[in-house]
């Protein structure tokens, strides 16, 4: 993975996983962006990264988990991939929203995801780590306690 702030995209259908690839490659540029279809392939590559943040966009159900079993096996190296999480669901029921919110995922799209909120989900996440940023360069004092984690 690049030093930047990498998007992981998890759907079990080539199609979709190709065309929110592509679509947020079409605007992305704090990191790379990579797509899986299969979910054991997807944690391999999680458990093989140092421990950070990424942006996961990932369908709720693929061939024989839910997308939610991949984020629990990925916490130890990305401890907030709950909250860097956009969901994307054929259909947003009650239990799917129900999941995402004990979850503390506040993204849930629904299939055809449509391109501006996509977009608009993954620059809000971004804006977090950015705001964050730029306060551990305002405040040496911040940046030193950061330092010592």
């Amino acid at each position: 993975m690049s030093h930047g702030l990498s998007v992981i995209i998890l759907d079990d259908d080539p199609s979709v996983c190709s065309a929110i690839s592509e679509i947020v490659k079409s605007f992305y540029t704090w990191g790379d962006v990579y797509a899986f279809t299969d979910a054991d392939e997807a944690t391999d590559f999680c458990q093989a990264e140092e421990a950070g943040v990424a942006i996961f966009i990932l369908d709720v159900f693929l061939q024989d988990r839910m997308g939610f079993v991949f984020l629990d096996s990925i916490t130890d190296k990305f401890p907030a991939a709950f909250e860097d999480t956009i969901v994307i669901s054929g259909e947003a029921s009650k239990e799917v929203v129900d999941v995402c919110v004990a979850s503390e995922i506040t993204y849930l799209l629904e299939k055809p995801v449509r391109p501006y909120a996509l977009q608009m989900a993954v620059r809000a996440i971004v804006a977090k780590y950015i705001k964050f940023a730029k306060k551990i360069l305002d405040d040496p004092v911040l940046a030193a306690a950061v330092g010592k984690m």
